[in-house]
């Protein structure tokens, strides 16, 4: 029964979770009750946690985290500028008036923005702030209109440079490295952030693209759901005025992501030129006010307090996890699931996805992929590939109705006339791309390895 006690403890969290306790404090909280139960009954080894100040110092100075609050406050900054709506007013005049060109704008400034900021609600509700008003004014079917701004807001778990990446990429090179030294390997290559951008460019695309594809099928088979609207002709003094308005925010993107994948600068050095170029952005466009500033700072302190209060509870849960062998546990459960390392996957993926309706994306990370990661890479699955498929899982996770992330998030900010089953509705054939996107990498995994094989070879 004592072999018993991780999954008993990782259960009781989750219904803490459900119960709406705090994610961080129930971690830290639950594992240290258990431990103590544990040694009272001598289940549980006490010098254990002596090695919890230890653990906790190795994180707060791990320098890739510092990238964290840095990006955010790159994206968060552009958001409370009101950058991110001039994009889409500029984009929507370049690319024109044909039916679903005001969406397709949308999908591209809301890739733009996922990737700057990297959280699903920040973008779900800067975009529906944004752009819901302005396509529901165009009379645009609700069910397309929300499902375009929920399934945009979500690219940020995908598209470089994005918080998500960040965090997921030093997870896994820490769970990596378990793996290998568990099998025996002592001299395994390092996984970096640089890796997990690398990885994402091709997936990413192809996501994009494929949104692209679906709003211009659905607008031209049926024209009432997103009509054509008249543009004023742009003479050449407006085609450039709109391109100077656009390339600031591209060439932004660019630096930083151009910046880490040709190994000019580490991930925590590019999360600075960009929070220092989007300040410089903010100036130049004339947005920059002690308001603006002042809110972007207190976003970006909120939000990296809430990362790093979790990294801590998981550090510590991790810690006791592993104290009680779930370790050991973990593997007897995976040595006899069927199907080998395909249906270990599988199980892991199905597993990723239903928590994903009860914790968010920070969370998922600091909590499963140590558990669960270093013994599905001991299996020889390439460490690249599994945070790619984990990024577009839980971007699936994050859409799919009654209880993603991303409906919630786009609720709380859509006016009264727009009914949850239509947003239901609108996210349905998004979320059939995404699954199509997971099959298409399981059977051809060389879409996320190509480029970094390429690049580091």
């Amino acid at each position: 029964m004592v072999e018993f006690i991780p999954l008993l403890m990782f259960f009781v969290i989750c219904l803490f979770f459900m119960a709406g306790f705090p994610v961080a404090f129930t971690l830290a909280g639950t594992s240290l009750l258990f431990a103590g139960i544990g040694i009272l009954f001598g289940a549980f080894e006490p010098a254990l946690l002596g090695a919890i100040p230890i653990k906790l110092y190795g994180d707060m100075t791990n320098m890739n985290l510092v990238a964290v609050p840095l990006f955010v406050f790159m994206g968060v900054l552009l958001e409370k500028s009101n950058l991110a709506e001039d994009l889409l007013g500029n984009m929507a005049e370049l690319i024109g008036g044909f039916r679903g060109s005001l969406a397709i704008s949308v999908i591209l400034v809301g890739a733009l923005i996922a990737a700057s900021t990297g959280i699903v609600g920040a973008t779900v509700i800067a975009m529906g702030l944004i752009s819901l008003p302005i396509m529901l004014g165009r009379n645009y079917d609700h069910s397309l209109a929300t499902g375009t701004i929920c399934a945009t807001g979500t690219l940020g778990q995908i598209i470089p440079p994005s918080v998500a990446l960040v965090i997921l990429g030093d997870v896994l090179s820490s769970a990596y490295q378990q793996s290998q030294l568990s099998i025996g390997n002592f001299s395994a290559k390092t996984v970096s952030v640089g890796d997990l951008f690398l990885g994402a460019i091709v997936p990413g695309m192809i996501l994009v693209f494929s949104y692209i594809t679906y709003v211009i099928l659905k607008s031209y088979l049926n024209p009432m759901t997103a009509p054509a609207h008249q543009v004023e002709k742009s003479d050449q003094s407006t085609l450039i005025l709109v391109l100077t308005n656009l390339a600031p925010p591209l060439l932004l993107i660019v630096a930083v992501l151009g910046s880490i994948l040709a190994g000019i600068a580490t991930p925590t050095e590019a999360a600075g030129v960009g929070a220092f170029g989007a300040i410089l952005l903010a100036l130049s466009k004339g947005k920059l006010n002690k308001k603006n500033l002042t809110e972007a700072v207190q976003g970006t302190t909120e939000i990296t307090s809430m990362v790093f209060m979790i990294l801590i509870g998981s550090s510590i849960f991790v810690l006791v996890f592993r104290g009680f062998g779930g370790d050991e546990l973990i593997t007897s459960i995976f040595s006899q699931i069927p199907g080998g390392v395909i249906g270990i996957v599988l199980v892991v993926m199905i597993l990723i996805f239903l928590m994903g309706f009860i914790l968010d994306f920070i969370q998922i990370i600091f909590i499963l992929i140590p558990m669960v990661g270093p013994i599905v890479m001991a299996y020889g699955v390439d460490p690249i590939w599994l945070g790619i498929m984990i990024a577009i899982n839980l971007q699936t996770s994050f859409l799919t109705p009654p209880f993603g992330f991303a409906l919630f998030y786009l609720r709380g900010v859509a006016p009264p006339e727009i009914e949850t089953i239509s947003i239901y509705r609108g996210v349905i054939p998004f979320i059939a791309i995404q699954l199509a996107l997971l099959v298409v990498l399981a059977v051809f995994p060389q879409l996320v390895t190509f480029l970094p094989n390429l690049i580091y070879s």
